[in-house]
């Protein structure tokens, strides 16, 4: 199966991956201006996730296996690759697995380590909703305002509601996997992943996925690496600051 995708302009292909509980449409908005600067923009939906098929295997293993197919599918090589959080950890490891495919890598927000879950309350309010009583987005938030008290982590969630049928509202991610699959989010890069080419990391500067001890790992995984840091952005920092995202990149892809 072929990862769902939607594709913007014409010109070098630059291949956006989304994070965790996201999709590809949280890119729509930089991926018409990538366009416009001379790139064919593949917004890509993971497995499990948008769009994209479900299926019960979850692992930065398959995802890196998914993102081989759909390149093999629609013919791309030498692509910019861009991944956020989730989508940067599979971009790393595609990189690693398949360099003669990678021109630059872009990678927001996450460092090559592990993680530990810290999921738990948005997974577990996503879970509690029953869509057999609610009949609308205003209750599906209420019930999980009761797990999570951010409203902008809220709205973003409330992203992957769809209409199944008149009247019954569901979730385009399959939330039964990664719930339980959902510590394969925080698994490192493989000790021996190496990828030489260019490669740019994106940090939030009120974000803490980057520290300045990761630097060092990062300079292992990626010996050509940059880091930046974009100003007044935390974790979602092409959402916070989309500006001095987009410049960032363009000024590294040029």
């Amino acid at each position: 199966m072929i990862l769902h995708s939607t594709i913007i302009g014409t010109g070098k292909p630059f291949v956006i991956l989304h994070g965790f509980l996201g999709m590809s449409d949280n890119w729509k908005t930089l991926g018409v201006q990538f366009s416009e600067q001379g790139f064919e923009v593949h917004l890509v939906d993971q497995r499990n996730h948008g769009r994209s098929f479900h299926d019960d295997a979850f692992s930065y293993e398959v995802l890196s296996e998914d993102l081989k197919a759909y390149c093999d599918a629609h013919q791309l090589s030498d692509i910019v690759l861009l991944g956020h959080s989730m989508g940067g950890k599979t971009a790393m490891l595609f990189a690693t697995q398949f360099p003669e495919l990678v021109s630059k890598l872009i990678i927001a927000d996450i460092s090559p380590r592990f993680y530990p879950v810290h999921h738990d309350a948005i997974l577990n309010g996503l879970s509690a909703i029953n869509f057999d009583e609610v009949k609308g987005r205003g209750e599906v938030d209420k019930v999980l305002s009761e797990y999570v008290q951010d409203l902008g982590t809220r709205q973003f969630l409330l992203k992957n509601l769809y209409w199944v049928e008149k009247g019954k509202l569901g979730l385009r991610i399959n939330i039964e996997v990664l719930h339980n699959e959902v510590a394969e989010v925080g698994e490192p890069l493989p000790s021996y992943a190496t990828f030489n080419g260019d490669t740019l990391f994106l940090r939030g500067d009120r974000s803490e996925y980057i520290g300045v001890g990761d630097e060092r790992i990062i300079k292992t995984h990626f010996p050509a690496a940059e880091v930046e840091t974009i100003s007044n952005a935390g974790h979602w920092l092409h959402a916070e600051n989309p500006k001095d995202f987009f410049e960032a990149v363009m000024q590294f892809v040029a």
